[in-house]
């Protein structure tokens, strides 16, 4: 995954948990696109303190992850919403075949919740 996306999904699912100090900094940082310095000279800390606390957030939001795995089953449940769709474009199953097909792939989905 991008790293730009990864970050925005962790931040999106996890985001909240930061403090309020770290979720500024960490906003201007990646959705921003501030410079360190620019954040270091408007919080009046140093470009090492932004670097590191940015790096904290970020190790702090993936520890999240893979404790909750929140993102991916959030990931593996829109692809299976996705093959559900598809299924229901295609024109060469019966009713019964889609029938079947679709109540496979939401078991999948219930399995994962």
């Amino acid at each position: 995954m991008e790293k730009f996306v990864e970050q925005g999904l962790l931040y999106d699912f996890y985001g909240e948990l930061l403090t309020d100090h770290q979720k500024k900094i960490y906003e201007d940082a990646v959705f921003g696109d501030l410079s360190l310095g620019e954040i270091a000279g408007e919080y009046g800390i140093s470009r090492q303190g932004v670097h590191d606390l940015i790096k904290r957030c970020n190790h702090t939001l993936m520890g999240y992850e893979e404790k909750m795995h929140l993102i991916q089953k959030f990931i593996t449940i829109k692809q299976k919403v996705e093959e559900i769709n598809k299924l229901a474009e295609n024109q060469d199953l019966s009713r019964e075949e889609l029938s079947q097909k679709i109540k496979q792939v939401s078991g999948q989905i219930l399995e994962e919740l």
